[in-house]
């Protein structure tokens, strides 16, 4: 294998170091790396890579002005598709989308978008351009990844955009879901300063449903998009999941990443544990285990299929064990025992895969006699999420479907007119470009609505 088929390697911090503190822990390309890997790109005119991409972002075209040494022009390219691009090119799961597709994949490994898309958003002090105002006014409810998108292209054509967030830090998943570790909040930070310096405006601690209801928004403005995201977490409902030392690993991570409970002198409490397992093996869940393993746990994943069915990014699970996470396959939880009322260990079954089920995945199969201990005083629940209620119970208007999610046509629009929704608050819990690209349709939608009644 030729070296223009294998990629550039990208700065990581050593396991054992980085396992003791909340620093990044890719730090990415250097200039030389990220200049080396521009090259690898053949420019393919049928671009296969952003059929990959939910936003769009014109690869081939960035990564050209790359060649040519020009930054601050390669992120002007990204910035028409994608508002967050510090962002997406740290946790979007590049390897399932644009890079799958990249033709370089055929014969060798596939070009490091992701990486090089991280490298432009970092080392170019550029931001977009909002157009001539139009005099209408959109409310956007949540200031997460879909929010964030839809305020981006909202503002940058022309329309006045008001944020509503609530809590009293802007980000939604960005900030309170994923890790220091994996993505600095001080980037979110930024990113969301260029869209106040474009002139979105934001409105933090605003319950909507509780503070503010949803029909006066969409009486008080020419339209509404509706980003609330998935932050009700599932239980196994097994016994001992009320016992002392359960979390969903949403909360266990919001306590450490928004208020911060991992600094010396926070005054936020969380659990000390000296032993945690974590259930599930999703992002969110590697997210958990890596965030226990640096409060001081030894902590054990606990996941009912095989490695090759996990669906967290290989990346993740790959530093996850570098740092020391253990890894329980082909099990499963059965009940949560405790003592004096706390968590004491964790009953698992062996499990075996069988048919696929309706996904396509081999569906596990408990191995009768196979029940074993794992010694605990801490249990994350990392199994997914579903919409929190409390916008929709206050709105009995908008309709909504399985599991609570927002009901939308085609164009995103829900059974309130002039009203929108995407991202999780539809989808479920999905990946951050994923949530990114409804909120782009959903801006679409917005500025045709508003075309189409001129």
């Amino acid at each position: 294998m030729s070296d223009m088929n294998l990629r550039n390697k990208p700065v990581v911090r050593d396991p054992l170091e980085r396992s003791r503190d909340f620093g990044e822990v890719c730090l990415g390309f250097t200039p030389q790396a990220a200049a080396l890997e521009a090259q690898r790109c053949l420019g393919c005119k049928a671009a296969p890579c952003m059929k990959g991409c939910p936003v769009g972002v014109q690869i081939p075209r960035f990564i050209a002005c790359l060649k040519d040494g020009d930054v601050a022009k390669a992120k002007a390219v990204i910035l028409k598709d994608s508002s967050l691009p510090s962002v997406c090119g740290r946790v979007c799961p590049q390897e399932n989308q644009c890079e799958k597709l990249c033709v370089r994949a055929v014969k060798g490994q596939p070009v490091a978008i992701g990486l090089l898309e991280r490298f432009v958003a970092d080392n170019a002090q550029i931001q977009g351009v909002a157009a001539k105002k139009t005099g209408k006014r959109v409310a956007v409810v949540g200031s997460g990844p879909a929010g964030l998108a839809c305020a981006g292209d909202l503002i940058r054509a022309g329309v006045d955009v008001t944020v509503f967030e609530a809590f009293h830090k802007l980000g939604g998943v960005l900030v309170y879901g994923i890790p220091e570790f994996r993505l600095p909040k001080a980037l979110v930070e930024k990113e969301v300063a260029e869209l106040a310096q474009l002139g979105v405006t934001f409105e933090k601690d605003v319950v909507v449903g509780k503070t503010v209801e949803l029909s006066e928004l969409a009486e008080q403005y020419d339209a509404v998009f509706v980003g609330t995201g998935a932050g009700l977490p599932m239980f196994m409902n097994i016994p001992g999941e009320n016992l002392n030392g359960v979390f969903s690993a949403n909360e266990y991570l919001t306590r450490v990443n928004l208020m911060k409970a991992y600094l010396a002198d926070s005054d936020t409490p969380v659990f000390k544990s000296k032993k945690a397992v974590v259930v599930g093996a999703g992002n969110v869940a590697m997210d958990g285990a890596r965030t226990a393993l640096r409060m001081g746990a030894e902590v054990s994943v606990v996941y009912r299929r095989g490695r090759e069915e996990m669906p967290a990014r290989a990346e993740e699970i790959e530093h996850a064990e570098e740092e020391g996470v253990e890894l329980k396959l082909l099990s499963n939880p059965v009940r949560i025992n405790g003592e004096n009322g706390f968590v004491k260990s964790v009953t698992c079954i062996k499990m075996e895969l069988g048919e696929p089920d309706a996904s396509g995945r081999r569906s596990p199969v408990a191995v009768d006699g196979s029940e074993f201990d794992i010694e605990c005083d801490m249990v994350l629940m990392a199994l997914g999420t579903s919409p929190n209620p409390l916008l929709t119970s206050s709105c009995k208007a908008l309709a909504t479907g399985r599991r609570g999610v927002i009901e939308v046509d085609e164009s995103l629009e829900t059974s309130l007119k002039g009203v929108y929704a995407g991202g999780d608050a539809v989808t479920g819990s999905a990946t951050v470009i994923r949530a990114m690209g409804q909120g782009k349709k959903a801006a679409a939608s917005i500025l045709q609505s508003f075309e189409n009644n001129r």
